[in-house]
């Protein structure tokens, strides 16, 4: 298999030529292999410094200088804030620093951009931006509050990482300052959240950002303190101090919960074949003339344990944070290195009973017990990796299959939901002989919510509290195929004598629209409601991606990222659309 759309080589008076044959991209590692990052832990505060392998590309063709980064640098980011949320639960702050003398970071590599064709381009913003996201919901729900120590220049994606931390520092030396130079070096704009957390979060009088994002030097000194841009600075001969000192504070501070040793996430070992990717509890099938994937989540395959001490024992084997985290990693796989298959079938399959059991784990433990309240955030975090994936969701449910409390999610987050009546007429579907059905809990209420801050189901029914209420009456039910329709949770209820005709008719119709198109649309469909920093983020960067990076302006062959570094300036078409 191979991975669509990867940056390439590109020399300053040479046009660039994508790169499509190159080996799929693994979002796996681990620590002792990270190329750009460097995690060490003292107690209750933790520090990832940057210090990017110039020569260190996840694919070859441009050096990652000035502690700019690509996918690979993302990824271990991603590793090491997930790690230090499971396997350091000692850890209340995180220092986001810097390896390199003058440079915090340079943003996404603007060689990596420029060679990049549309795809890549968007996959890696998208990544970066569930990354840094993840960062700010380790502050707010897990007790690991996030620092950023700026030394020398923080620059477009540089500086929008010190804006996923909580508190940025920065170092008055005259010449270290932070900016967001997209708009006039690029003609793109800061599409991992810049803009709206510069306003949003951090609440920078717009004249101000105004004049901000047009200045490509960027702010320094007092004037950033000023501007809220950062929280404070501090001279070089107090640098060390100031920074250890707010570290301190923010472990002081920290709300971490308590509980049992640290969980070593082991290694996923998945089997990937032309039309097959398997893990233990996850399934993923490839059809690639139909351009659909069918993935199947398994139950979990015995009782699952409520006691506290079996749970730390079985670690990463706990089905429910087990089978998280082979969907994370499948759902990433497909995403990056699968474009064509752009309808995905979400099946489940085992006994409801032990995915209520995870249920029950969470109820009891998440608001006292570390390890049970991070396997909830990071399943949350999962399904909002799927809300925001650019591929159609069918849910099918079937009977023997598991769609209950927690796994109804994955249904819910589909775009539509088909359920078949009873049996299949030989009853070959079901081992036990059993319709299919659907239980709806408690945690399907907002245990996990989407980026717009609301559950699924109020997503579904947003400006109709009665279906909620009537839902709600239905709390532990089991809803065969009559029942879940009645009820507003089917788009459509089939019997047998139609269920596989309507289900192939769905699929290549899907097929058949404009992925573009559907994209768009089903973006609009999924975030109903009100508005949140995540959501616009998300929001924005499928229309700036999906826009801007591709006009002229910025991608073309006159485009400020074709030309930037060439010493020739950009040509722009001045006309407004």
């Amino acid at each position: 298999m191979t991975s669509a759309g990867v940056p390439v080589t590109e020399t300053d008076a040479e046009p660039v030529t994508p790169v499509t044959d190159v080996p799929t991209v693994s979002f796996r590692t681990r620590p002792e292999d990270y190329k750009h990052w460097k995690l060490a832990v003292d107690g209750e505060i933790a520090t990832l410094t940057l210090d990017v392998d110039e020569q260190g590309g996840i694919v070859h063709g441009y050096e990652l200088k000035l502690n700019s980064y690509d996918l690979g640098v993302d990824i271990e980011l991603y590793d090491a804030t997930t790690r230090l949320r499971f396997e350091h639960p000692e850890v209340k702050a995180v220092v986001i620093t810097s390896g390199k003398e003058k440079s915090f970071c340079a943003g996404a590599n603007i060689r990596m951009l420029a060679a990049s064709t549309h795809p890549w381009k968007v996959n890696f913003c998208k990544f970066t931006n569930e990354t840094r996201n993840g960062m700010e919901d380790a502050t707010a729900h897990s007790g690991q509050t996030y620092l950023a120590a700026v030394t020398g220049a923080a620059a477009g994606g540089g500086y929008e990482l010190a804006l996923a931390c909580d508190q940025i520092l920065l170092i008055d030396d005259n010449s270290s300052a932070v900016s967001l130079p997209e708009l006039p070096l690029l003609g793109v704009l800061p599409g991992t959240g810049g803009l709206t957390r510069v306003v949003d979060k951090r609440g920078v009088r717009k004249d101000f950002a105004d004049v901000f994002a047009t200045k490509s030097e960027g702010i320094r000194g007092k004037t950033a303190v000023a501007w809220r841009l950062v929280d404070a600075v501090a001279p070089k001969k107090d640098w060390a101090e100031a920074v250890s000192a707010a570290a301190g504070k923010a472990a002081k501070d920290s709300g971490r919960l308590s509980g049992g040793a640290a969980v070593k996430l082991t290694p996923l070992e998945p089997t990937i074949t032309d039309d097959r990717v398997a893990y233990r509890h996850v399934k993923a099938d490839l059809d690639r003339d139909s351009n659909v994937v069918t993935i199947t989540v398994s139950g979990p395959p015995g009782a699952v344990p409520e006691n506290l001490d079996r749970i730390y024992e079985l670690g990463a084997d706990f089905w429910p944070l087990a089978m998280s985290r082979e969907l994370d990693d499948l759902i990433l796989h497909l995403r990056t290195n699968e474009l064509e298959l752009g309808t995905w079938v979400l099946k489940t399959k085992g006994d409801p009973s032990g995915v209520l059991a995870f249920e029950r784990v969470i109820a009891e433990h998440s608001s006292s017990d570390w390890f049970v309240n991070e396997i909830r955030h990071f399943y949350k975090r999962v399904l909002k990796r799927l809300d925001v994936t650019s591929r159609s969701l069918i849910a099918v449910i079937e009977p023997g299959s598991c769609f209950a409390g927690p796994l109804l999610e994955l249904a819910l987050a589909c775009d539509r939901q088909y359920m078949l009546e009873g049996l299949m007429e030989d009853g070959a579907l079901s081992e036990e002989g059993e319709a299919g059905q659907i239980v709806v809990t408690e945690s399907n209420f907002g245990t996990f919510p989407m980026s717009n801050g609301l559950s699924r189901l109020e997503s579904r029914f947003y400006g109709d509290p009665d279906a909620l209420d009537r839902l709600r009456k239905e709390i532990g039910n089991a809803l065969v195929a009559e029942q879940a329709d009645g009820l507003g949770l089917l788009t459509f209820s089939l019997d047998d004598i139609d269920w596989d005709e309507e289900i192939r008719i769905a699929t290549e119709e899907r097929s058949s629209f404009s992925p573009d198109a559907l994209t768009g649309m089903e973006a609009n469909h999924r975030f109903v409601g009100p508005e949140t920093i995540e959501s616009k983020i998300f929001g924005r960067l499928t229309a700036w991606q999906n826009w801007i990076f591709i006009r002229p302006n910025a991608a073309g062959p006159e485009g400020a990222l074709r030309r930037y570094g060439t010493g020739q300036r950009a040509t722009f078409d001045r006309k407004r659309v």
